[in-house]
């Protein structure tokens, strides 16, 4: 188990001149995934202003960063005597832990106040250099202070207790517990003593759990509560797979609330048995005002890899296109699925692609030149990562005009949503964008387009 790092800060601030002990701003971390909290295994600190960095290792998962107001009087950061940890669990639950580091040997006074400022523990310690833990055990009281006093020097924590988890007691006790003096809470101590911190720098928060790592940049000016969130993807509770008519089996991905196929739809044939007709004519494609699909470049090799292109009129027919059960998604509904990931901007589309891609800065399977995949983007790095299990792959579009194109580029998905007169809203996801595109054209009846389709569960 990795030792718990001494997590209590000092910051410097420069001000009126006016010398105060110990303001505190804290910072809590917690992961989700797929809305589950999800243990962190460590976060890495790093302040981007002034340099320097630290490392909380669970089940620290709180810094608190005290600081000096003023120039007066403050010691070089290399002359702290000591550095103390947040207490956990914080809130309290039925007692709490807090950690002391004494870079030297030195007489201690600890002390415990309420609120209203009255002090309930007074205790003087002479402690060695090393890591040193106490146990407190709460009172009735909401919040207490925890102050140690060395050498002209005093940092103070702040301890929640929640009610229902007070102690029986109405008399708060502290109980020494125990030093530990190995040079790796040595090295850990000095490491953290010398982090140096302002109101407003700008820190990055790297989270490690077995999930892989997530990053989370900020500049912190008061308490503030930071979530990491992962997306483990699952397939949809109950049901792996689903079959279309034609025997065409897909694999399903929960997201959120909503239940998706992972593939684009490939079927040939209505859900009530009727035949979609192939439309492979340009001019036939255009002036067809009833459903059909098309293969890629009229190639029915492209089906396994990217679907079938479908008009708009398939996506309502009422024979249905979707396997039963299933459907193809509303406007509303895919904004519900983009709100969930976080929104349409930068990087949520390359969060909805599949990570297979040429030259793919991940490496291993994603790394692929082998259709299907997304072409590299040379010029900004975007790249899928397929963070929701989505896979949206490029699989083309196809116009009267244009015929088919963008084949590896860009992948579109229709709505069932007219937007107005001959228009209707569809999705985009395009290789050198990390977006999400909201469309509908009136420049051509976008109802003769043909575009990828992916079903939903009704």
């Amino acid at each position: 188990m990795k030792t718990r790092a001494i997590i209590t800060i000092l910051m410097i601030a420069m001000s009126t001149g006016i010398y105060a002990q110990n303001p505190t701003i804290t910072l809590t971390f917690t992961a989700k995934d797929n809305s589950q909290h999800l243990p962190l295994d460590s976060i890495l600190i790093e302040n981007l202003s002034q340099g320097g960095d630290t490392t909380l290792y669970a089940p620290d998962t709180v810094l608190v960063l005290d600081y000096l107001i003023g120039i007066g009087d403050i010691e070089p950061i290399g002359s702290n005597i000591f550095t103390i940890s947040q207490n956990y669990p914080n809130p309290i639950e039925g007692k709490t832990t807090v950690s002391l580091y004494m870079s030297r040997n030195e007489n201690v006074l600890i002390t415990v106040s309420d609120i209203m400022g009255r002090k309930l523990i007074n205790m003087e310690y002479h402690l060695g250099s090393g890591s040193h833990f106490f146990t407190f055990f709460p009172g009735k009281e909401s919040l207490y202070f925890l102050t140690v006093q060395a050498d002209h020097q005093s940092r103070t924590v702040k301890m929640f207790n929640s009610p229902c988890q007070a102690f029986n007691s109405s008399i708060c006790k502290l109980e020494y517990n125990e030093q530990q003096t190995s040079l790796k809470e040595y090295k850990s101590g000095n490491a953290l003593g010398n982090f140096v911190f302002a109101p407003y720098d700008l820190l990055e928060f790297t989270a490690f759990t077995n999930l892989g790592e997530k990053t989370i940049t900020s500049s912190p000016g008061w308490d503030e509560t930071y979530i990491f969130y992962y997306f483990h993807p699952i397939p949809c509770p109950g049901m792996p797979t689903v079959l279309d008519i034609d025997g065409n089996i897909y694999n399903t991905i929960q997201i959120g609330d909503q239940c998706w196929m992972k593939e684009n739809l490939k079927t040939t044939t209505y859900n009530d048995g009727t035949l979609i007709p192939n439309v492979t004519d340009e001019n036939d494609w255009f002036s067809i005002s009833t459903g059909a699909y098309v293969w890629y470049d009229n190639d029915i090799t492209w089906k396994d890899k990217y679907g079938a292109l479908y008009n708009w009129h398939a996506t309502v027919d009422a024979d249905g296109l979707c396997p039963t059960g299933w459907h193809v998604p509303t406007n509303d509904e895919w904004i519900a699925l983009t709100n969930f990931i976080g929104g349409i901007g930068y990087p949520h589309g390359n969060e909805l692609k599949s990570c297979n891609q040429v030259n793919s800065p991940l490496g291993g399977f994603c790394n692929t030149s082998d259709h299907p995949r997304w072409d590299e983007d040379i010029n900004n790095g975007n790249f899928g990562t397929d963070d929701y299990g989505f896979s949206g792959l490029p699989g083309g579009s196809r116009t009267q005009l244009q015929g088919f194109y963008s084949i590896g580029y860009v992948g579109n998905w229709w709505s069932s949503t007219y937007y107005s007169g001959s228009d209707a809203w569809y999705r985009s996801l395009v290789y050198n964008l990390g977006t999400v595109n909201v469309s509908n054209n009136n420049v051509l009846p976008i109802q003769r387009r043909g575009h990828s389709v992916r079903c939903l569960w009704d």
